[in-house]
């Protein structure tokens, strides 16, 4: 049964997860562009704005309303909570001939995570995939996970660079949430609120408000898939997905890698902004007696020549084979290892690559020299 909380109660939600226990995290303005970080009230929410995105482009805008939740995404994804960029697996003490070895002891918070989009939370189910269902866990991951509580938005605006609708991962919200808002600004600045699990029921309860009217859920509802229309109509953003792996797979020796080589500059953006990359490296750190050593883990990327260094050498020299790796994986080999595609059409690729490479074009021009050589 939906739910109507009003724009002047919303900051109810923030009130209730502190006395939870939970350290919220959520969307707002830093640096001219909108990340997640720490937010004390519904005051650090990007209150009014939105942002301008093309290939290379990122720009934040002024909207002339209050809307909280009235931009898309930035270049920040909600896996550097999950699988931290950087953290410590173990340090390891010398005293004579003795040495103890001791394992980091991971301190998850209780973190409230709030204006998830539906893309986002597909891309939170992506890892899931990844870090728990598979023969071994990751027990960082895994301890962090079972302490998140997600707040998700569906989306009524999309960016350029949107093209969830042809990857079937937005704009609306399915699951996995706890509780789910739609932000409505007319006739009335309100949220219809849908609760997922018995935690969202609990939260929704310390914060005022009613059941929804069939008009107020139709309306709402309404906004949602007008927004799905437009990112589905001709000209926009997408990926035709069918055949997606066996076309991948059958480009390997096409010429148009030399192409994107050409204007790739293996900078690793792409894999970084993705929210649902995995990559990693161990990084070793001794100190000059040779008495103390850590163990860290960081994020890294198949871009980088580090990554491939095999025996004495790279197995991926190009910045082509290195694009080639990541789409072919990121649209084929992800589905046989882990049972579904590895993009979810948030469009950060496409917006923070410094050169605008665009994965639905590059996608488009593979399926039109395939189509040519047969």
């Amino acid at each position: 049964m939906p739910f109507i909380v009003e724009r002047d109660e919303f900051n109810g939600f923030f009130t209730a997860l502190r006395d939870m226990g939970y350290e919220i995290i959520g969307p707002r303005v830093r640096d001219s562009v909108i990340v997640y970080d720490r937010l004390d009230s519904v005051d650090d929410l990007p209150i009014g704005m939105t942002e301008q995105q093309e290939k290379g482009v990122y720009r934040l805008r002024k909207r002339d309303d209050g809307a909280l939740f009235g931009y898309t995404v930035g270049p920040h994804s909600w896996k550097m909570y999950l699988f931290p960029p950087r953290i410590r697996l173990f340090t390891a003490e010398r005293h004579d001939n003795n040495l103890k070895i001791v394992e980091e002891q991971y301190n998850e918070k209780r973190l409230a995570f709030v204006g998830v989009r539906a893309c986002e939370l597909h891309a939170i189910q992506i890892q899931d995939r990844v870090f728990l269902n598979g023969t071994f866990k990751d027990p960082v991951y895994e301890k962090q996970r079972k302490n998140v509580f997600i707040l998700a938005v569906n989306c009524t605006v999309s960016s350029s660079t949107c093209f969830c609708t042809s990857m079937n991962t937005g704009p609306m919200v399915g699951s996995g949430y706890d509780l789910v808002v739609t932000e409505v600004l007319k006739p009335r600045h309100q949220f219809l609120v849908d609760v997922g699990t018995s935690l969202g029921h609990e939260l929704l309860s310390k914060v005022k408000h009613r059941e929804a009217s069939s008009e107020e859920v139709e309306h709402a509802l309404s906004m949602v898939e007008e927004n799905a229309r437009a990112m589905s109509m001709m000209g926009r953003r997408r990926i035709d997905t069918k055949n997606i792996k066996e076309l991948l797979y059958s480009s390997y020796e096409s010429k148009h890698w030399d192409d994107v080589a050409e204007r790739c500059l293996a900078c690793a953006n792409c894999t970084m902004v993705c929210p649902t990359c995995f990559c990693s490296t161990m990084e070793d750190v001794v100190d000059l007696k040779g008495e103390h050593a850590e163990r860290w883990r960081l994020w890294d990327s198949c871009f980088s020549d580090e990554f491939t260094y095999i025996h004495g050498s790279t197995v991926r020299r190009s910045r082509g084979a290195k694009y080639r790796q990541w789409i072919t994986h990121k649209l084929a080999s992800w589905i046989d290892q882990f049972g579904t595609s590895g993009c979810v059409g948030c469009g950060r690729c496409i917006t923070w690559c410094p050169v605008g490479i665009d994965i639905t074009e590059e996608v488009k021009a593979l399926q039109q020299g395939y189509a040519a050589d047969r």
